[in-house]
């Protein structure tokens, strides 16, 4: 792999994300913005407030912002032959477990015909293309004895988004055998690959029923922290460890075409490191903010999560110049910091982003 093309190999590139608005993707387009490549968003628009997209001011680093619901074949067909892109970048989702469980239909039809829409709008291009579908951690079957998930382990969902995820793996699947076969890669030219990560935290996400934003919410208020799951263990990740994976996996597709980035790949966090529960998760986001309380309000009636997730990350640190580079527990530091900064001044978002950016490493346009 031409591994000097990689941090700049995007530079100058026609960059299609979908879900744009979201927390990921507004601090996906703020990398690509410093890579120096022209990126269209394609999404709904911001269901939260406040958000990062608005916070941080995103939409000024956009050659085109589309609004519009990633289910919408027609006017995905359309802005995807308008820009003609060199890299896809799906993102566009129903990401939340518990309002999967209110809405299941709506979370399928998102995630899985969302997924499809994508899919079709690219064979429509009929052009050469990266193509980057975003999943979850959540679409294997479940390891009862919590052992690391690696790519091929069986892919299945317990609940209607681990479900909804598994289907958009497997819908990939289905279009990359039949329109894009990697065997043909120089008939068609369409990389496809899936990413899979772990659970994200850092600055700028306020969806509901997340630890971390409830954590902001109460502490904020200054009230006590209600915890559901205290003893649940997650692959906690700050936020710009998966995405600069997702990054390093389009610039090699672009660098050296080849069928062998054309499966799923994992990116979460260091394997050799502790896990870290709930209950440390919250103790440290708490001494980080400066104070605060919490209380376990574990309901055993309330729908069933997974006790123990991880994910085995060995294939993409061989394959890929990557690697984490924020320990979890500096992840949870620093998105504390990142809050606690943004409640005494929200003017600062954008500013904040950029400090995080460059602790990190990324690149600067």
């Amino acid at each position: 792999m031409a591994s000097g093309a990689l941090g700049r190999g995007l530079a100058g590139r026609r960059v299609f994300v979908t879900g744009h608005t979201g927390f990921k993707g507004s601090w996906l387009v703020q990398m690509l913005h410093r890579r120096g490549a022209a990126v269209t968003g394609y999404s709904l628009a911001p269901e939260t407030e406040p958000s990062l997209f608005k916070a941080a001011a995103i939409a000024p680093l956009l050659e085109g912002n589309v609004e519009a619901d990633i289910r919408d074949a027609a006017r995905l067909t359309a802005e995807i032959a308008s820009v003609r892109p060199d890299v896809v970048m799906h993102l566009a989702a129903q990401p939340l477990v518990r309002r999967s469980h209110r809405d299941p239909v709506d979370t399928i039809s998102t995630n899985v015909t969302g997924t499809a829409a994508l899919l079709d709008a690219v064979r429509g291009a009929g052009r050469p293309c990266a193509v980057i579908v975003v999943t979850s951690d959540k679409c294997y079957l479940p390891h009862e004895d919590g052992r690391p998930h690696a790519e091929d382990d069986p892919l299945g969902g317990r609940d209607p988004y681990s479900a909804s995820k598994a289907a958009a793996e497997i819908i990939t699947a289905a279009f990359r055998s039949s329109y894009f076969p990697p065997e043909r890669l120089g008939d068609h030219g369409v990389q496809l690959a899936t990413v899979r990560a772990g659970n994200v935290i850092g600055g700028g996400d306020w969806a509901e029923d997340r630890i971390v934003t409830d954590l902001v919410h109460h502490l904020t208020a200054g009230q006590r922290v209600p915890v559901r799951n205290p003893s649940a263990i997650r692959p906690w990740q700050h936020v710009l460890d998966p995405l600069e994976g997702y990054l390093c996996l389009a610039e090699a597709m672009l660098a050296e075409p080849s069928a062998r980035w054309c499966r799923g790949w994992n990116f979460g966090p260091d394997t050799n490191s502790a896990d870290i529960t709930v209950r440390e998760l919250v103790e440290i986001f708490i001494a980080a903010w400066g104070s605060g309380s919490w209380d376990d309000v574990h309901d055993p009636r309330a729908p069933l999560e997974t006790a123990t997730l991880r994910l085995a990350v060995d294939q993409a640190t061989a394959e890929l110049p990557w690697r984490p580079r924020f320990s979890q527990a500096t992840a949870i530091r620093r998105a504390a910091e990142w809050y606690r900064a943004f409640d005494r001044n929200p003017a600062a978002a954008r500013t904040l982003c950029e400090a995080d950016l460059d602790a990190h490493g990324g690149l600067r346009g």
